[in-house]
């Protein structure tokens, strides 16, 4: 069962900030395709992408969504960054690309699915609500009514990514969060997301509902507390391994910029959040940073390897 994975790269150049694609053919090995370079890159807006997101349409095609961002662009000459002034002036929309192989592109597209008061668009993802037939694109955004100084996740919903619905809010705490990823499994809604603070770490809850109302895990949250530096994990995504294990890849950012990217944990089972961390197991040739995990079929898989190597 191949895999497509999707990312970019934490660097201190624009290239770094685009979209990368890397394969496996069994979930632990990656290889980066493209010689490494990027697949897709932003000539709008910002000219940068990060957190990037693909989803399979019904139709078979693809969609990929992307935060409008170019951090290296707001460097100072230390490299640093205000990100305060970035979740109050930064995207405005998400960048969108289209495909029916994964090989020929439509041209990008920012889409403003965001309101006048937003800051920000963070970290998009997709879950298809097979109830409602339809998408549901979810994201972070600061406001201004309270001084763009709190992240909450809002969305909207399409049928077909090409008008979308007015944004409404979908999952708020006292403390900011931030990079919520939801997997549906046997019936019911598993959501991962980033606590900012009190505790700065992630965090796991539990719906039968999409829409909520979610129901925390302790037993996740207590694992998350002994795990080492847990504030520097963020960018949870997960998959199904061929072993019918459950994979969750959480991206570590506390260390140089050339050692930082996903991290691997793995349970026994799908909607199992008994993980345990599996470093060993698992190759990356490069940090991958804030992407998503695809299932592909091997007639895609061999498409890829010829056109991008």
């Amino acid at each position: 069962m191949p895999y497509l994975f999707t990312h970019f790269k934490e660097k201190l150049t624009v290239d770094g900030e685009q979209v990368y694609f890397a394969l496996s053919r069994d979930g632990f090995n990656w290889e980066q395709l493209n010689g490494g370079k990027p697949v897709l890159e932003s000539t709008m807006s910002s000219g940068g992408c990060r957190d990037i997101e693909i989803t399979r349409l019904k139709d078979g095609s693809f969609v990929i969504l992307t935060t409008d961002e170019c951090i290296v662009k707001r460097f100072d000459e230390n490299y640093n960054v205000d990100w305060k002034n970035v979740n109050r002036t930064g995207s405005k929309g998400l960048c969108m690309w289209k495909s029916k192989d994964l090989v020929e592109f439509s041209g990008q597209r920012i889409i403003p699915v965001g309101r006048d008061d937003f800051g920000c668009l963070w970290a998009p993802e997709i879950i298809y609500d097979d109830i409602n037939d339809e998408y549901v694109i979810h994201w972070g955004s600061t406001v201004k009514q309270d001084d763009y100084s709190h992240m909450s996740i809002y969305y909207c919903t399409t049928k077909d990514f090409e008008s979308f619905s007015r944004p409404k809010l979908f999952f708020t705490k006292q403390n900011e969060i931030l990079d919520t990823h939801i997997r549906k499994i046997d019936g019911k809604y598993h959501m991962f997301y980033k606590n900012a603070d009190n505790p700065g770490m992630n965090m796991h809850a539990v719906s039968e509902d999409l829409y909520g109302p979610y129901l925390h895990d302790e037993a996740f949250e207590e694992y998350m507390r002994g795990i080492e530096r847990a504030n520097c994990y963020e960018a949870p995504t997960t998959t199904v391994l061929p072993d019918g294990r459950w994979c969750l890849m959480l991206d570590f950012f506390g260390c140089e910029k050339s050692e930082m990217g996903y991290v691997p944990f793995v349970s026994e089972k799908p909607g199992d959040t008994g993980f345990k961390r599996c470093d060993g197991d698992f190759s990356f040739p490069y940090g991958f940073k804030h992407g998503g995990i695809i299932e592909i079929t091997d007639e895609e898989y061999e498409r890829l390897k010829m056109h991008y190597n």
